[in-house]
């Protein structure tokens, strides 16, 4: 079954920082109360799906906008979930990339919340079959840590890589229109636990570096994916007085989810971050992906240039976001801006940038198994068929005249009837 749904867009206001304080910058974001709607300077207003300011917590974003996403990949459904703003706003506090065993349980961000809900929830359908006295779901939990260095897809469980090497993960395509990569590690993980450890051993050898904007800015973007895999039991429908722990009234189904949360490398001006170098080549490189993934979002959102060429090939980025924008994939877009003055052009670009992309449509499907997929058809059909069956026998239908015609007899008995109650 193909749902088509809109990629969401929450917006989140960074507080201003001690040196902005210092430096007597105004604010120029004004939320509205009771709305989802941020007022930049006088007169330019944005509306989105969630606007957090402030003194919102890191809580609230996940419960209102990420808990629904992680329940949706019990049912085979992929989500991903995109933090962009410009350098300093905020996007790994918020995705919670940056995670350390020492961070306080208020201040993790969503990757960390987001592992402990997926595990609490097989723990409770286990327990919950368990109760049924059903078969109980099988998962397989996997995990894949990526970085997109100057254009360079680099495997960051690969602890052992030179960066002077040349990567070996290449990015494919499957039949269905999927994407996945080869040569980039897939780590087995079993708990909550386990994949945080991954996360935090993958955030050591993210890159990162100094600039006049960020004391620790991330020069590059990165990709934590979770692939889970269950297979759990759909019981038949039949006779009530069967007993429930008969094997045969069950039958094995197979699902697939990824998730991946993608946290964005910041747009920068290389006036304002002071960069030289290395540094000023690292900038370019992630203006250039984020302005292909601009003409992405540009060329999917624009109802004038519907149908019209999508640039997912114009860099790395956009090649493995192409399944998350226009494809199967819930998307949610956290936009993280500043709110200081100084700021201005970066904030209005940013919005602007979320504000197109909440027109995208994607197409939602079920990851299901081709067997299981078929078996469901095929059971459909049977239901279809069983109940068309029972109104002949009850002579609702002719036989040899269109599908849905009803008879005479019917009509008549109908009519007969209501009479009678008169």
């Amino acid at each position: 079954m193909e749902d088509e749904t809109s990629v969401r867009v929450a917006l989140r206001i960074r507080p201003q920082s001690a040196a902005e304080r210092i430096d007597m910058c105004r604010v120029c974001t004004y939320v509205t109360p009771g709305h989802p709607q941020v007022i930049l300077g006088k007169d330019k207003a944005f509306t989105f799906d969630h606007v957090f300011d402030f003194e919102s917590k890191q809580f609230m974003i996940y419960e209102h906008c990420l808990r629904g996403l992680i329940d949706g990949c019990f049912d085979g459904y992929n989500a991903t979930v995109l933090a962009y703003g410009q350098t300093g706003s905020g996007k790994t506090y918020t995705m919670g990339t940056g995670f350390d065993i020492a961070t306080p349980e208020e201040e993790e961000g969503i990757i960390p919340r987001a592992v402990t809900h997926l595990f609490e929830g097989i723990d409770q359908r286990k327990s919950d079959a368990k109760q049924r006295n059903e078969p109980l779901p099988d998962f397989k939990v996997t995990v894949q840590f990526m970085e997109l260095y100057n254009e360079e897809l680099m495997d960051l469980f690969d602890f052992d890589n030179n960066r002077g090497r040349k990567s070996n993960a290449k990015i494919h395509e499957d039949a269905n229109g999927n994407i996945y990569t080869l040569g980039v590690t897939m780590k087995p993980v079993n708990s909550a636990q386990d994949t945080l450890n991954c996360l935090q051993q993958g955030a050591l050898s993210r890159t990162t570096a100094s600039t006049n904007m960020n004391a620790q800015s991330s020069r590059s973007h990165a990709i934590f994916t979770i692939h889970v895999k269950q297979q759990r039991v759909v019981k038949l429908g039949g006779d009530e007085e069967k007993s429930s722990d008969n094997i045969n009234n069950y039958e094995y189904e197979m699902l697939s989810a990824k998730f991946n949360f993608v946290d964005l490398a910041g747009s920068e001006r290389l006036k304002r971050t002071g960069a030289t170098g290395d540094r000023a080549k690292e900038g370019i490189s992630i203006n250039c992906g984020l302005l292909a993934l601009g003409n992405v979002i540009s060329a999917l959102g624009d109802t004038m240039k519907k149908g019209s060429h999508v640039p997912y090939r114009d860099s790395k980025l956009t090649r493995l976001l192409q399944d998350s924008l226009g494809g199967n994939s819930r998307t949610l877009m956290i936009a993280c801006v500043s709110p200081s003055d100084r700021d201005f052009m970066e904030t209005l670009n940013t919005l602007k940038y979320a504000n197109r992309a909440r027109n995208i449509k994607n197409k939602v499907v079920v990851n299901q198994d081709k067997t299981s997929k078929q078996i469901s058809s095929l059971r459909l059909e049977i239901q279809k068929l069983t109940m068309e069956l029972m109104e002949f026998k009850q002579g609702k239908r002719i036989s040899g005249v269109e599908d849905g015609q009803v008879s005479d007899v019917c009509h008549e008995n109908v009519l007969l009837k209501t009479e009678n109650d008169k």
